[in-house]
């Protein structure tokens, strides 16, 4: 029961939990956009002002593709707001945090000749014993 209790407080697992109750408000706010802003306005151009009414029919099939013309806004609105407040910034600052690594310089190892690093004072391929150079 103890182990379960530390899972559960976790860190990583209680951000993920308000990450996604956040995420879920999220959508619902930006769906909630798309259908009372964003389409009636594209819909007066098109003299349509209600995306979600529109359907065609076959067979007595109906295809709603105006529902899904909504849906579609919505997840490029939200697609587009990650990417440009989390992704990109995330990058941003990780690449100005991360620094690449010079290598080691190296050096060959008496006994076998291998390449090892210039401070190493046994080879890792022999163990042969070497004095390491500055």
């Amino acid at each position: 029961m103890s182990g379960f209790k530390k899972f559960l407080l976790r860190g990583n697992l209680i951000d993920l939990a308000v990450a996604f109750v956040i995420g879920a408000a999220f959508g619902k706010v930006v769906t909630a956009l798309v259908a009372d802003l964003v389409t009636p306005i594209i819909g007066a151009l098109g003299k349509q002002p209600n995306f979600s009414q529109l359907y065609f029919s076959i067979n007595s099939s109906k295809f709603a593709y105006g529902d899904f013309l909504n849906n579609l806004i919505a997840f490029v609105i939200i697609a587009a707001a990650v990417y440009f407040v989390i992704v990109a910034p995330v990058s941003k600052m990780m690449d100005r945090v991360s620094t690449p690594e010079a290598p080691s310089p190296m050096r060959e190892c008496p006994e076998c000749l291998s390449a090892i690093p210039a401070a190493a004072s046994r080879c890792m391929y022999c163990t042969a014993a070497s004095t390491p150079t500055a």
